[in-house]
């Protein structure tokens, strides 16, 4: 911690253009060893190739995102007052903690990180403990480069000890992707020693077809927003909310198209569905499936294990009270049931503990504006699956945390807004 207070000393004094010019050498950086970057995420987590693949490159753009961006957001912004000059100017904070999980380990810490560092901060990271190599690697990546000596270091730290790093006067901010219920503590901790805190947690999100849908659209980004990561991911659609009208015929669909996912070696290129990262993962969404089924759920396909593998499923006969509907499925399964009316939508949508997003299927815009206020979620997409973009801001509410990441709001999240009035 004292090596990263005496690299933030130095690097907040630097200009933001230089941060800037960094910024877009790490973007080559990555794209560079793109290939070995993908191999070691697949190696430690178990994502398909061509999926660590991407990750990467969106990690290059988002460098490319705040390197272009950055020095503009950070830029003073004056205010009218009776004073002859007054602004408000954005000074980083000093070191800031990222608690990082393992499901896209090189994009959630970027996401973080990046913003973070290009405000003037200095950064530390405690990382999941399975993608440990992934956690040197990007510490390497940030040392081969010409940012500050030690603006980025990594913290080889059970998850433990992450209330000694709070607990530690030189650190001046958390920001935490996890559970809710690591989300609460890593809160109840920041909220103690008076630093702010940003947290993405879970997510249960629910994605909406509509009776105009276009179908062929909604099922081809429905396989997409539930499989991707092998649905390990907060953001995924977990809860399928179909009109009644469509209901058959969308699940015979999304089953046509889920038999046809190729599951298998995460390093083969053919694959689409790999191992989840742990054997309890799977063993835990073996339950959720199970209960709900011993609950009235039918299997429409899928519902099998191997180890770490768990079979793309689809499972219908949802109801309110199964773990499928209830709780956060991390791993590609996919809960679905219908509705009638417009308060019956209304009411399943809001129908969680978390808040993370919502994608909603039609043909009519002015419906889907419409209906925007009625959805207590962070975010809602129209005929897109819910994804996370550099330029937008990022986050949830309910249990799905507070604060957000990316866009502008991203870079604003670890500095103090200093209230300048002269006279």
């Amino acid at each position: 911690m004292i090596l990263a207070q005496e690299s933030f000393q130095k690097h907040s004094h630097s200009s933001p253009d230089s941060r800037s010019a960094s910024l877009f050498h790490l973007a080559e950086a990555l794209e560079k060893d793109k290939d070995s970057l993908a191999q070691l995420m697949t190696r430690e987590m178990g994502k398909p190739i061509s999926q660590s693949r991407a990750e990467i490159e969106k990690c290059a753009w988002l460098c490319r995102y705040y390197g272009e961006n950055g020095p503009s957001f950070l830029e003073d912004e004056p205010i009218e007052t009776d004073a002859s000059n007054s602004f408000v100017r954005k000074a980083p904070l000093g070191v800031i903690l990222g608690a990082m999980p393992w499901n896209f380990p090189f994009w959630q810490v970027f996401r973080f990180a990046v913003p973070a560092i290009m405000a003037g901060n200095a950064v530390v990271l405690k990382h999941a403990s399975n993608v440990s190599g992934c956690a040197l690697a990007l510490e390497q990546l940030f040392a081969s480069l010409d940012f500050e000596k030690n603006v980025f270091q990594t913290l080889l730290l059970p998850s433990s000890r992450v209330g000694e790093v709070l607990a530690n006067p030189i650190c001046r901010g958390v920001s935490l992707t996890g559970s809710s219920n690591a989300g609460a503590s890593v809160a109840a901790l920041a909220g103690r020693y008076l630093i702010p805190s940003l947290l993405e947690l879970g997510g249960n999100n629910a994605f909406v077809v509509l009776e105009d849908a276009n179908i062929d659209h909604a099922i081809d980004r429905a396989v997409q927003a539930r499989i991707q990561n092998s649905g390990q991911s907060c953001i995924a659609a977990k809860r399928f909310l179909v009109h009644t009208s469509l209901m058959e015929s969308f699940i015979e669909r999304l089953v046509a198209e889920f038999e046809l996912l190729k599951m298998g070696d995460p390093f083969k290129e053919q694959t689409q569905v790999g191992p989840l990262a742990r054997i309890d993962l799977a063993e835990e969404l073996e339950r959720q499936v199970n209960e709900s089924v011993a609950l009235g759920a039918r299997i429409r396909c899928g519902g099998a294990r191997c180890e770490a593998f768990y079979e793309p499923t689809i499972v219908s006969n949802v109801e309110s009270r199964m773990p499928v509907w209830k709780e956060e499925t991390f791993g590609p399964v996919a809960a679905i049931r219908s509705f009638r009316t417009e308060n019956e939508l209304i009411e399943l949508v809001n129908d969680s503990d978390y808040g993370l997003g919502v994608s909603l299927f039609t043909k009519s815009t002015d419906k889907a504006l419409e209906l925007i206020n009625s959805f207590n979620e962070g975010a809602v997409f129209v005929n897109e699956g819910v994804k996370s973009d550099p330029r937008l801001p990022f986050g949830g509410v309910k249990k799905s945390g507070y604060g957000r990441e990316l866009g502008k709001e991203g870079i604003e999240a670890f500095v103090n807004k200093k209230t300048v009035y002269v006279q």
